[in-house]
């Protein structure tokens, strides 16, 4: 009989404070992988790193499944049905409609999905507000730019990532009204987010029409971006993971989503036998989002920008800064 834990640990602590349980009898858990696979250095990649670190600390079996089109997506997840895994795990929005039609076929399936907040008895929606992390690194860039012309590279031309750009484009206009913001996306199917040759050109122009610093969040299309800022040697921001370390001293930061938490903590909770359906969001308060300070950038920041980023970051929490939300108000 497994010695379950006491309770369930909050989601920013659930990384470092959980011990290494050995399971008598492990769950199986599927992870099926949006375009860009694993190695993407961003999205995939975060949700990756999740489900192996709980591997590797509650013994469950893992399978994971690198989608190469949308049509993977629903086979893949009956596949896991058919095998009686416990949990399986959506990333992506493009899985939404998959995970809406299995799950009314399969009631007995617990699902969990990332970024598409499907409403069904057996799914567990971790959704972000990355319209705050969005505005506050677009307030950064705002107060770096020596030009006054910052861009924006979106992937797959949709609401999730619109709700990126026009709450970076507020940020931005916050700190200089003034400010022109560039904008580009690589595509309206799931490939955009898998074009790094697309990216590159894309910030390759918006370098070259002035722009000293990109927003890129086109999951691994954001390398060729980084390419580009590498080349141009001008400042770029990453996505989803922190990837200041891709081009350190070039990338003025990362809009954090800790979507190796989200993904960690379901699987835990499922390993528990606590799995809870429902829509949950993280955010700035709960550090779900943030912006990524570390070695590779810190000295991009005198104390007097990270004093007026730490003032602008409690006021959104606060709710005395009221960030555009794209789903709400287009």
């Amino acid at each position: 009989m497994v010695k379950k834990l006491s309770r369930i640990l909050g989601f920013t602590a659930a990384l470092s404070l959980i011990a290494a349980t050995a399971l008598a009898d492990p769950i199986k858990v599927g992870l099926i992988l949006d375009r860009g696979g694993k190695d993407d250095k961003s999205f995939n990649t975060a949700a990756f790193k999740g489900a192996t670190e709980a591997k590797q600390k509650l013994g469950i079996q893992l399978k994971e499944i690198e989608a190469s089109d949308d049509s993977v997506f629903e086979p893949a997840m009956k596949s896991f049905i058919k095998k009686k895994f416990d949990l399986i795990i959506a990333i992506g929005v493009n899985q939404a409609e998959s995970v809406k039609k299995v799950a009314r076929d399969h009631p007995e399936a617990h699902i969990a999905v990332v970024d598409a907040p499907v409403d069904a008895p057996n799914v567990k929606a971790l959704m972000f507000q990355e319209h705050e992390g969005s505005y506050l690194v677009g307030a950064i860039a705002a107060m770096k730019s020596k030009t006054g012309i910052i861009g924006f590279i979106g992937g797959m031309d949709i609401p999730l990532i619109r709700r990126f750009q026009v709450a970076y484009e507020q940020g931005a206009k916050s700190v200089n009204p003034k400010i022109t913001v560039l904008t580009n996306y690589t595509g309206v199917t799931s490939e955009a987010w898998n074009n790094p040759t697309k990216g590159k050109e894309l910030a390759i122009t918006q370098y070259g029409r002035g722009a000293d610093v990109i927003f890129a969040a086109a999951g691994n299309t954001n390398n060729g971006v980084f390419d580009a800022a590498e080349k141009a040697g001008k400042f770029a921001i990453g996505c989803d993971s922190n990837q200041n370390w891709i081009k350190p001293g070039l990338m003025l930061t990362s809009m954090v989503k800790r979507v190796d938490l989200a993904v960690y903590q379901a699987i835990e909770e499922a390993s528990l036998g606590h799995f809870t359906p429902g829509i949950k969001y993280h955010g700035l308060k709960d550090q779900g989002i943030d912006w990524a300070l570390d070695e590779h950038n810190a000295k991009l920041f005198s104390k007097e920008d990270l004093s007026k980023i730490d003032a602008l970051k409690k006021r959104i929490i606060s709710g005395n800064v009221r960030v555009r939300d794209y789903y709400t108000n287009r």
